[in-house]
């Protein structure tokens, strides 16, 4: 009996060891992401191997990006259908703290989506306003320690803040009514007959955006594109801030890639010129290039990682991002800050490449989801080193 027990006992240690693991301080660098079902954030140290969970209660859980410091997560919680609100917390969980509070509306007509924490300190984002039946989204911003927002952007149909890489500049969408037609290069063509009990013709119009650049201190904006017709989408700033790469769809899922200079004026570069399916877009870290999870691109149907280079005409010179390692499926890369590790997803599953040994490492199936895994950033040294 005693050697039975004893058997038991050693078995068991390993086991206990590695869950405790999960609550010894954070080393990073880490990754962030949310569980399938949204209940709860996982926060992945690469140093230990190990997971940490956090829940935050009975809500829909999305973390978004780290403090600066790496010592506080960014998330939204949300009730069923209801608007998210924003939070930060440590990183173990404690010293929860709401974000934005807003007075003017009424609690549940507003809400906040896909925050950006600038490496200055301040907090951009998407805030969602509802007047009854009308809805309008204002790109936002609070301080760090959160408070009430101050707006960058007025028309009310503004998305997808990014801080430039030094926290100077604040890249985001703007969408506006365009009336189909209006132009040679028009998507649609506009409705000419007028409509039963009305004399003047019916124009058909067209929600499309460009891309918009605002100062930090919101003393600067200007257009960064000026498509006539058409919508930009997913721009990303390259790491050393010189410029932007985007998409741009002259109709729906019909997808080109380009990128541009960030002063004003800019003439914007077209990289591709077949129509293809952009489902993320990224930077090497060095800047010299990007990679697109591209879909029906160059004759291959799944979705890969493809190199964009960023002179000639990707759709002869891009080539198979990662080639050897045969990832179909692929989606949401993001490179760790220091540029050895590139966090994926393919086919759900979340994978991590070592790009110096090039050695792949598949994470638990709790990581399994359709949403990017977010790095700490460089200034992270790990959990103790936290306030």
């Amino acid at each position: 009996m005693k050697k039975t027990l004893l058997i038991l006992f050693c078995l068991l240690i390993p086991l206990s060891l590695a869950h405790a693991q999960a609550d010894l301080p954070l080393e990073g660098p880490l990754l962030a992401m949310n569980t399938v079902e949204q209940d709860r954030i996982l926060l992945y140290d690469m140093a230990r191997a190990t997971y940490r969970e956090l829940n935050f209660g009975n809500a829909d859980h999305h973390v978004w990006d780290f403090s600066p410091d790496g010592c506080r997560i960014l998330f939204t919680m949300a009730q069923g259908t209801g608007l998210a609100q924003l939070y930060s917390a440590k990183l173990d969980g404690s010293d929860m703290q709401q974000m934005v509070t807003y007075e003017e509306d009424a609690p549940g007509t507003w809400g906040v989506w896909e925050p950006d924490w600038s490496p200055q300190g301040p907090i951009a984002f998407t805030m969602i306003r509802y007047d009854g039946d009308e809805r309008t989204t204002h790109i936002a911003w609070v301080p760090q320690a959160g408070g009430t927002p101050t707006f960058y952007s007025v028309t009310g149909s503004e998305y997808t803040p990014i801080w430039s890489p030094d926290g100077t500049w604040l890249l985001y969408v703007s969408y506006e009514d365009r009336i189909a037609g209006a132009t040679v290069f028009a998507t649609a063509v506009p409705t000419t007959e007028p409509l039963p009990g009305q004399t003047p013709p019916t124009l058909t119009t067209l929600n499309e955006a460009d891309a918009w650049v605002v100062s930090a201190d919101g003393e600067t904006k200007y257009p960064l594109t000026s498509f006539p017709t058409g919508s930009v989408s997913m721009p990303r700033w390259s790491p050393d801030g010189d410029l932007v790469g985007f998409v741009f769809s002259p109709s729906g899922n019909n997808d080109t890639l380009w990128m541009i200079g960030t002063s004003p004026n800019s003439i914007p570069t077209q990289l591709s010129y077949q129509w293809h399916l952009v489902l993320d877009l990224t930077w090497l870290p060095d800047s010299s290039a990007m990679i697109g999870a591209l879909r029906d691109f160059r004759e291959t149907t799944p979705n890969r990682l493809w190199r964009v280079p960023l002179i000639g005409s990707a759709d002869n010179d891009a080539t198979l991002y990662l080639e050897e390692l045969a990832m179909n499926y692929a989606d949401y890369p993001r490179f760790s800050p220091d540029g050895r590790y590139l966090a994926m997803r393919s086919a759900y599953e979340l994978l991590i490449v070592d790009l110096e040994t090039r050695q792949t490492e598949r994470l638990d199936e709790l990581t399994l989801g359709n949403t990017p895994a977010i790095w700490s950033p460089a200034a992270f040294t790990g959990e103790s080193a936290c306030n």
